[in-house]
């Protein structure tokens, strides 16, 4: 810590209680109280370097003529910096550093210590060592911190304006490159430090300091001197990440609930006179108020998991709606980058009905698609077929991955007996359909939610399948929804149906596939061109393989079929008998291979008589 030394008498006061004497033998003929202190002085020491005490002694001695009182209850400092300002008149020595200067110099300023009364006097002297202070971070931050107690003092006299740009300055340039004093770093890391290993001498080149190397000493600052560090500095071009990072620990420092660490390390800090003391909750929201409105406004710069830990801090303390409004917007700009723990915010409040708070997730929902959905409509939404994207999986990725994050939170709060439907189909409804590339997690949302409200009606049952496309199943969430009795019948035939006709795709196309195999093993017809007997063979090994595969997986979907055939059969003994079953579900009793599209193409028009109508859109069978 930098000091300087002024005077070059040994020391000539003592104090007695509450009262400072002055050891030079000479009676005292003025007495300074200051506060509950008392200064037993002479007249000629202090009006010979303080233009304010000797308008004050003499306006004393003209009503009075005898020895005065001078009463000095609003000097900068108190007490204890009047006691090093008397030592300086009377020449005794004093050390100044960066902890008192600042002080010492409001103080000068306020007895108007001038060189019209004496030469050096403690302005200039203050001045000179202010300079030196303020090309030290480590002394910057001190000086800036003792400006609290002083500080409509310090702001006639431009020392914090001063400190607060020798400090943005600082925290904008490299330390690497400038060598800047940073406080907590050691001499080993700026000289390298000596290690023996195996007999052998080695030295430690110093490590290089991070972006963040100034964030824990301007967290001890108060609120009104950091706010104004942060402007200085972000006026000066920092990287808004940077800037956000100091935001977030200065938050979690002072803010109990977003850190349960809250700021204990304080009392280590190199101000011995700093008191560690946790704020008010009104003293809370105000600052964090102004760490939201000090937010970078840059997309991406603060995560997600940040702003919303900062939105549950304000719903607890009360903060402005604004303040919410502006952090939750903040935080469905980048919701794709949130993860489902994110997402579960406790409902705060005696009148919450549901234990999250859904209306929240619902808002920054709606800003994000409002933010993606038309940038996705514009870049031609792609087509989910088997859980492949066919278009611009770039554009659509941020919307997939909300859509997989929203059926994760949905299957969270499914649970919840106090959920609505309207609430649960109203966010579901939100993402939409060509964003998921398959539907089992919406699916298994409903199956949840479903299982918690055994008491909904079957309309509104057969309300919240509509959310699902029975296409977009995988063969697992479809081969549990076929068994699944608490979906309502008509959803059950409905993923049976499509089951259906995406066994009978299938079945056609390995006959397609046989068909042109077998048309390549003789291109050229019976014109009779000379074959090579090896390569006969193995085209005749290669077709006898193919056929025994296409049989021996024609026989497993005869299979599958057999067991969906088997599972009807078992529903229809539990619910009540449809007369829509007869003609969707008849199978042929041997597949024969067909010569002709014709004989091939399955009979479409008996599924639709039978009331399946626009099934590429996934609608319910009427």
């Amino acid at each position: 810590m930098a000091s300087m030394k002024l005077g070059s008498k040994t020391d000539g006061f003592h104090r007695d209680d509450q009262t400072w004497h002055c050891t030079t033998g000479l009676p005292s003929d003025v007495t300074v109280e200051v506060g509950e202190m008392t200064f037993n002085l002479h007249k000629f020491p202090l009006i010979s370097r303080s233009g304010l005490l000797e308008k004050r002694i003499e306006d004393l001695a003209n009503e009075n003529g005898s020895v005065s009182v001078l009463k000095l209850n609003d000097i900068p400092g108190g007490a204890k910096t009047f006691e090093l300002v008397a030592k300086f008149c009377y020449g005794i020595k004093i050390e100044m550093t960066s902890l008192n200067v600042v002080s010492l110099r409001c103080a000068a300023e306020y007895l108007r210590m001038t060189e019209d009364y004496g030469e050096g006097n403690l302005i200039v002297q203050a001045e000179a060592f202010l300079d030196e202070v303020f090309s030290s971070w480590t002394d910057s931050i001190r000086a800036l911190e003792t400006c609290e107690e002083v500080l409509p003092f310090a702001e006639e006299t431009h020392i914090v304006p001063r400190c607060i740009d020798s400090l943005a300055m600082k925290a904008c340039a490299d330390p690497n490159v400038f060598n800047l004093p940073v406080s907590g770093q050691h001499d080993t890391q700026n000289q390298g430090a000596i290690i023996l290993w195996n007999g052998i001498s080695t030295t430690n080149k110093p490590q290089p300091i991070g972006e963040d190397w100034w964030f824990q000493d301007v967290s001890f600052l108060n609120l009104p001197l950091y706010k104004r560090l942060i402007l200085a500095v972000e006026s000066r071009g920092i990287k808004p990440e940077t800037l956000s990072a100091s935001l977030i620990y200065y938050a979690k420092s002072h803010l109990p609930l977003m850190s349960r660490q809250s700021s204990f390390d304080h009392a280590n800090h190199v101000n011995p006179g700093a008191t560690v003391s946790i704020p008010s909750e009104a003293d809370q929201k105000v600052l964090l108020e102004e760490i939201v409105a000090l937010l970078p406004n840059k997309k991406g710069v603060t995560s997600p998991k940040f702003l919303i830990m900062l939105l549950r801090t304000a719903m607890v303390l009360h903060a402005s709606p604004s303040c919410r409004e502006n952090l939750e917007k903040k935080a469905g700009a980048q919701l794709d980058q949130a993860v489902l723990v994110d997402l579960l915010i406790p409902n705060t409040g005696y009148s919450a009905e549901t234990l999250y708070d859904i209306d929240c997730v619902q808002r920054m929902l709606d800003h994000f698609m409002s933010l993606n959905h038309e940038a996705a409509l514009s870049a031609s939404p792609c087509i989910a077929e088997e859980g492949q994207f066919v278009g611009s999986p770039d554009t659509l990725t941020p919307l997939t991955l909300v859509a997989s994050l929203v059926d994760g939170f949905l299957a969270e709060v499914a649970p919840d007996v106090n959920l609505k439907p309207q609430k649960f189909e109203a966010l579901a409804a939100t993402i939409p359909d060509y964003a998921r590339p398959l539907d089992d997690g919406v699916y298994h949302a409903i199956d949840v939610y479903l299982k918690a409200h055994p008491w909904l009606t079957d309309a509104e049952r057969e309300h919240l399948c509509r959310l699902m496309n029975c296409q977009k199943l995988s063969l697992e969430a479809s081969t549990h929804a076929a068994q699944n009795e608490r979906l309502p019948l008509r959803v059950i035939v409905q993923v049976l149906f499509f089951e259906q006709l995406r066994l009978r795709t299938s079945i056609s196309g390995w006959f397609y596939v046989s068909g042109n195999l077998e048309n390549s093993q003789n291109p050229c017809g019976n014109i009779g061109l000379p074959k090579n007997n090896a390569s006969h063979q193995i085209n005749s090994k290669d077709r006898a393989e193919g056929v025994d595969g296409m049989k021996e997986r024609v026989s497993e979907l005869e299979k599958e079929c057999l067991t969906m055939k088997q599972d009807l059969q078992k529903i229809l003994k539990t619910k009540r008998s449809w007369k829509i079953f007869s003609k969707p579900f008849r199978f042929r009793e041997k597949l024969q291979p067909c010569n002709s599209k014709e004989s091939c193409d399955l009979k479409e028009p008996e599924a639709s008589a039978n009331g399946y109508k626009n099934h590429d859109n996934g609608d319910m069978p009427q």
